[in-house]
């Protein structure tokens, strides 16, 4: 059994969702509701929860004010408990909360994808080992600079922190993604290609084949022959599609 908290304005939005809880996952406990800030910090102190449904948007701030009062106001500044974020469409929270490799739900929520975020809270890092996302998250959000973003990088065993401005490229693996990055060893993550492209595309990477994604700050020169392919400043030789040959070429003239 795990217990959990849903911490929500909306009345309707909770019923909904411990409704479901209730059919689909039985295994988890509600102990409790609240309905803003203020109430969901003393729910989560008085319940001490394993699990909390966190909405973002609140009369009196957001769940990202919860969690850093939270962590403020403990002496270890850690969460013990895992998140799974509810929330209406917000643009630049959604890309916040994939940035540090957490988990979101759109409101309204589908039984399908509850059922998904909470079978991957099971097999992720426990929840004492989250506090580095929850970092990476509250930094991101605070961050006017899209050149100190930072991004969770998550591998079987292990959680990678960079700035979104180390990695070089990004390349295909099935349904699994090698990332490259700047003075390291290449990471595969089991998130596709397209999904990294979603993640990666307004922070100057571009798609030039299906197999390729590229920072271009990165690239050293675009040789035309041979088919065309762009040469990265650590050597790499990356090859570009017929489709985006004359794009990547418009590209480069408006530098």
């Amino acid at each position: 059994m795990t217990t959990a908290v849903i911490v929500d304005d909306e009345k309707r939005a909770r019923t909904f969702l411990k409704g479901h809880l209730n059919t689909f996952c039985p295994e988890v406990k509600i102990v409790a509701e609240a309905e803003n800030v203020s109430s969901a910090i003393k729910a989560i102190r008085d319940f001490n929860p394993e699990l909390v449904f966190l909405d973002i948007k609140m009369p009196d701030g957001t769940g990202f004010d919860v969690i850093e009062k939270l962590r403020t106001e403990d002496e270890s500044q850690e969460l013990k408990f895992k998140i799974i974020f509810t929330t209406a469409f917000d643009q630049y929270a959604i890309k916040a909360i994939k940035f540090s490799a957490l988990d979101y739900l759109l409101k309204p929520i589908d039984p399908e994808e509850l059922l998904t975020a909470l079978k991957k809270n099971k097999i992720n890092l426990p929840a004492s080992n989250i506090n580095d996302n929850i970092d990476v998250l509250i930094g991101n959000i605070k961050q006017l600079s899209d050149s100190n973003k930072r991004i969770v990088l998550n591998t079987s065993n292990k959680a990678y922190i960079y700035q979104i401005n180390e990695i070089i490229r990004c390349e295909s693996s099935g349904s699994y993604t090698i990332f490259h990055i700047k003075n390291a060893e290449p990471i595969l993550i089991s998130k596709s290609l397209g999904e990294a492209e979603e993640l990666l595309k307004e922070h100057q990477f571009e798609r030039i084949h299906k197999s390729h994604l590229i920072n271009l700050s990165y690239m050293r020169a675009f040789i035309k022959n041979d088919g065309g392919f762009v040469e990265m400043q650590n050597g790499d030789k990356i090859p570009v599609s017929n489709r985006k040959r004359e794009y990547l070429m418009q590209l480069l003239r408006a530098f």
